[in-house]
C-alpha cells in the first residue's frame, strides 16, 4: 500500500485488474473527449500562492455539505455499473465513505440496490441519485424507496436525457445490460481475480431496475426498457414534481450555466453539482472548474454549489473551494480505487485526497477549510476568476 501514493497509481493498477470494457466505461468521455481532458488541465493551469511564516500546528479538514458534518468537503458521486468495476462495488465504496465521514451517493443504474446499500451501511444516510424515467410510476417507487433506507439527499441529474456518443462504449458494446462479445469474454478471462469475485457474489443485474420497474424481470428484457425509459421530455415542471415529492434534502446535478442555476434556486433545489458528467455527455462544453464561478455568482449564498467532473486531488478539491465551491464529488478518482484494491483502494483514494488537501491548504498558510478563499489562487492564474488576494 505504501507504493500508492496518488490517483494516478490507482488508475494504473485498475487497467490492469478491470475487464477492459468496464475500465474504459471509466476511463470515456465522448466524441473527441475534448471536455473530459480539459476538466483535468484546467485545474492544473491554475497556479496556487504559496504563504510561509503561519503557524500550522492546529489544522482541520472538517466542513459541512448539506448542514452534514464531513472529514472533509468531498462526496462520493453516483457512478453507473461500478459493481461491474468490482463485485459488490457500491457496498464496498459506501462502506468505505461512512467509515471517512463523508457522502456515499448510489445511482439509479448502480448494481447493488438502494436497499442493499441501506443494509450494508446499517441504517446510516447515504445520498440517491436519481435518473428521470418515462414510467412516472416507477420513478415515484424510487423516491419511496429512497425515502424509505433514509436516504437524506436526492440527487437529480439534469444532463442525461439523451446520451452523449462515447465511441469506446461503441466499440466495445457497452450497453445495459453489457453485451457479452467474444472479444469481451476472452478479455474477462484473463482477470482472474476479478472473475472469481463476481461468480461468488449474486449481485450482477441493475438492482435498482430488474424486480422494480414494470416488465422488468430480467437483464434480457432490462435492454428494452432501458433504451425506450431515459426521458428527453424532462422539464423544468417535471424537477419540480420532485420537488413536491421529496421533503429531504434535493440536489440538482449536471448544471454549468448560470441561468440554470438561477432557475435552480428558485425551483427550490438546496444544492446545484456544477459538472459536465466528467465530459460524457456534451463534448465542447466548459470544464467545470471555468463554468464554477460564473455559477456561484449566480446563485449567491443562497444556494450552495458542488462541483464535479476533473478532481483527481486533494489540490483540485482546494482550488474549488477557493472559487466558491462547498464542496466537490469524486467519481473516476474512487472507481480507479475500487477497481484496484476494492474497499481497501477506495479508502486509499480518500487517504490521498485528505492529505494532498491538508497539505496544500497549509503551504497556501491556511488552517481550515472555512478559511480558504480566492486568495489561495496567484491572481494570473488562466482559465479561471480569483477573488481578491488576502
Amino acid at each position: 500500500m505504501t507504493s500508492i501514493t496518488c490517483i494516478e497509481d490507482l488508475r494504473v493498477l485498475a487497467r490492469r485488474r478491470v475487464p477492459k470494457m468496464f475500465y474504459d466505461y471509466v476511463d470515456v468521455g465522448s466524441w473527441t473527449e475534448s471536455t473530459y481532458r480539459a476538466n483535468e488541465a484546467d485545474f492544473q493551469r491554475m497556479l496556487l500562492r504559496q504563504r510561509v511564516a503561519v503557524d500550522l500546528t492546529a489544522r482541520s479538514t472538517q466542513a459541512t455539505m448539506l448542514g452534514r458534518a464531513v472529514s472533509m468537503p468531498v462526496a462520493i458521486a453516483p457512478t453507473g455499473l461500478t459493481g461491474m468495476v468490482r463485485a459488490d462495488g457500491e457496498i464496498l465504496a459506501a462502506r468505505a465513505a461512512q467509515r471517512f465521514g463523508i457522502p456515499f451517493t448510489l445511482s439509479t443504474v448502480s448494481i447493488c440496490s438502494i436497499e442493499d446499500i441501506a443494509e450494508a451501511t446499517g441504517g446510516h444516510p447515504f445520498w440517491f441519485q436519481l435518473y428521470m424515467m418515462r414510467d412516472r410510476r416507477f420513478v415515484e417507487r424510487l423516491v419511496q424507496r429512497a425515502h424509505a433506507a433514509h436516504c437524506d439527499a436526492l440527487v437529480l441529474t439534469l444532463d442525461l436525457p439523451i446520451s452523449g456518443q462515447r465511441h469506446k462504449d461503441l466499440k466495445n458494446g457497452l450497453s445495459a445490460p453489457p453485451r457479452l462479445t467474444l472479444l469481451n469474454m476472452l478479455n474477462m478471462a484473463g482477470k482472474p481475480g476479478w472473475c472469481l469475485r463476481m461468480l461468488r457474489t449474486k449481485r450482477r443485474t441493475f438492482g435498482n431496475i430488474v424486480g422494480h420497474a414494470d416488465g422488468v424481470g430480467d437483464m434480457a428484457s432490462m435492454a428494452d426498457w432501458s433504451s425506450r425509459n431515459y426521458d428527453p421530455s424532462m422539464t423544468w415542471d417535471d424537477i419540480a414534481w420532485i420537488r413536491r415529492i421529496w421533503d429531504r434534502k434535493l440536489i440538482l446535478k449536471g448544471i454549468l450555466d448560470p441561468e440554470d442555476a438561477r432557475q435552480a434556486r428558485r425551483i427550490g433545489a438546496d444544492a446545484i453539482v456544477v459538472s459536465n458528467h466528467g465530459g460524457r455527455q456534451l463534448d465542447g462544453a466548459p470544464s467545470s472548474i471555468r463554468a464554477l464561478p460564473a455559477v456561484v455568482d449566480a446563485v449567491g449564498a443562497q444556494t450552495e454549489v458542488h462541483l464535479d467532473s476533473g478532481v483527481r486531488s486533494g489540490q483540485d478539491v482546494l482550488k474549488a473551494l477557493a472559487l466558491g465551491a462547498r464542496g466537490v464529488f469524486i467519481g473516476r478518482a474512487m472507481l480507479y480505487g475500487l477497481g484496484a484494491m476494492g474497499e481497501a483502494g477506495v479508502t486509499r483514494a480518500l487517504e490521498i485526497i485528505h492529505k494532498e488537501l491538508d497539505l496544500t491548504m497549509a503551504f497556501c498558510g491556511r488552517t481550515a477549510v472555512s478559511q480558504v478563499d480566492g486568495g489561495v489562487l496567484l491572481r494570473d492564474a488562466p482559465a479561471v476568476s480569483v477573488g481578491p488576494a488576502s
